[in-house]
């Protein structure tokens, strides 16, 4: 079990958001591919991905390229079981060359709140490092830090 459960509402929906956002912000590949169900399906770009082993491997190679990554999330809708989430994250490559990565993502649960489906279209953007907008120290995104609206991303 992964509270909180589908069906969402307006209160439990945020909730998975930020827990999803915050699981992400670890960049602890084990954590993050826990909440998944063992046969769940991805696309993520250009990727086809299936299964807990293939998002462990998956997570682990995203965070050796895209280093000091941080990721903040927003809930675009919801239904039932399903979610509507856009998100911009940054992160620089081993040459020191730093972007944000724009993106929204289609998600569906299971029963038991693991998700089972997550379908996800991103864009980078090639940044300076003064340009940056995502700056906070720790794994988690303080709870006053803007959201994606208010910086106007």
């Amino acid at each position: 079990m992964k509270p909180p459960l589908p069906p969402f509402t307006e209160e439990t929906a945020p909730q998975k958001v930020r827990a999803a956002e915050d699981a992400w912000n670890s960049r602890d590949p084990a954590h993050v591919a826990q909440a998944y169900t063992p046969d769940c399906f991805w696309r993520n770009r250009t990727e086809f991905i299936e299964g807990r082993n293939e998002i462990l491997a998956f997570l682990t190679r995203k965070w050796q390229q895209e280093q000091d990554y941080r990721l903040v999330k927003e809930l675009w809708g919801f239904r039932l079981n399903r979610m509507a989430v856009r998100f911009a994250y940054e992160w620089h490559d081993s040459t020191g060359q730093w972007f944000r990565s724009y993106g929204n993502e289609l998600w569906e649960f299971a029963e038991n709140g693991l998700m089972r489906r997550r379908i996800a279209s991103i864009n980078d953007l090639p940044i300076l490092q003064a340009d940056r907008k995502l700056l906070w120290t720790g794994p988690r995104r303080p709870d006053d830090f803007p959201s994606l609206s208010a910086l106007g991303l």
